[in-house]
C-alpha cells in the first residue's frame, strides 16, 4: 500500500468530519446515486426502440416502390412509414438515451478516462483529483449547460417549434426538455461523487462504504471500473467454474 494510504486503518480520530456527519453525507450520496441509477437503468430501455426504428427504416427503404404503396394504403397513418419521420425518431431516441445515461456512466466509472496520470496516483490523491475535477469542471459546466439548455427548451415550447421537414416530428420542445433532464441527472451524479470524495478526504479513515469512481486500496486489483474482476481457477474445468459462479449469483439455488 502506498505511503499516504498507510493511515487508512488508523480509526476516525482527528478527522475533520465526525462519524455521524460522515454517515449522514453518505446517506445523501446513496440517495443521489439511487436517483441516477434509476434514471440510467430505465433510460437504457430506449435502446430497444432505437434498434427497432433503425431496422424498420432500413428494411422499408430497401423495398423501393413497396414503401410508397404502404404509405398510400395506410391513409392518414401513412406518415408513420416515411423515412424522414423514422430517421427523426432515431435521432430523438438516441439523444434521450445518450443524455439520460451520462450520470449513470459516471457514478459507475464506465465513462471514458485518460488514465495516464490518475492510475499511478495514491488513493487519497485520486480522491483529491476527483473532487477538484467535479469542483472546477463537471459541476460548473453542467450548471452552464442546464441554464442554456433550459432556455433552448423553453423557446422551443414558446414558438411551437416543429421539424423543418413537412413530414417530420412536431413538439421539438419535448426532446429538448429531456436533454435538460439528462443534464440535471449528470449534475446529481457529479454532486454525489463530490460529496463522497469529500467524506473520503475529511471523514473517519476507517469508515467503509460503496465507492463510485474510486476503489478502496485493499480492493485494488480485485475490481475494474467499479466491477468485480472475474477470477478464474485454472485447476477447474470451464463447466465447474461456470457452475460455481452460477450458484454464487443465484445464492446456491441453482
Amino acid at each position: 500500500m502506498v505511503s499516504d494510504d498507510s493511515t487508512l486503518q488508523s480509526g476516525g480520530q482527528g478527522s475533520f468530519l465526525s462519524r455521524g456527519t460522515a454517515e449522514a453525507l453518505n446517506s445523501v450520496v446513496e440517495f443521489l446515486r439511487t436517483i441516477v441509477e434509476w434514471a440510467g437503468k430505465v433510460s437504457s430501455l430506449l435502446f430497444v426502440p432505437l434498434v427497432l426504428f433503425t431496422v424498420f427504416d432500413v428494411v422499408l427503404r430497401k423495398t423501393g416502390k413497396f414503401q410508397i404503396d404502404i404509405i398510400e394504403a395506410a391513409g392518414p397513418f401513412g406518415v408513420m412509414f416515411q423515412s424522414t419521420l423514422l430517421q427523426e425518431m432515431q435521432w430523438h431516441v438516441h439523444t434521450a438515451l445518450f443524455a439520460m445515461v451520462l450520470g449513470y456512466g459516471y457514478i459507475n466509472n464506465t465513462h471514458v478516462r485518460v488514465d495516464l496520470v490518475r492510475e499511478s496516483l495514491a488513493f487519497r490523491k485520486k480522491a483529491w483529483t476527483e473532487m477538484i475535477g467535479c469542483t472546477i469542471f463537471l459541476i460548473p459546466f453542467a450548471l452552464v449547460l442546464i441554464y442554456f439548455a433550459s432556455i433552448f427548451a423553453y423557446d422551443s415550447w414558446a414558438i411551437g417549434e416543429v421539424s423543418a421537414s413537412l413530414v417530420g416530428l412536431s413538439n421539438r420542445w419535448i426532446i429538448k426538455t429531456i436533454l435538460v433532464i439528462g443534464l440535471v441527472v449528470a449534475l446529481l451524479a457529479g454532486i454525489s461523487v463530490w460529496l463522497q470524495s469529500f467524506v473520503i478526504l475529511f471523514g473517519p479513515r476507517d469508515l467503509r462504504y460503496p465507492l463510485m469512481t474510486l476503489e478502496w486500496p485493499e480492493e485494488e486489483g480485485d475490481r475494474m471500473e467499479g466491477k468485480e474482476r472475474l477470477k478464474v481457477d485454472l485447476d477447474k474445468s470451464i463447466d465447474e467454474e461456470l457452475e460455481e459462479k452460477t450458484k454464487k449469483v443465484l445464492g446456491g439455488n441453482s
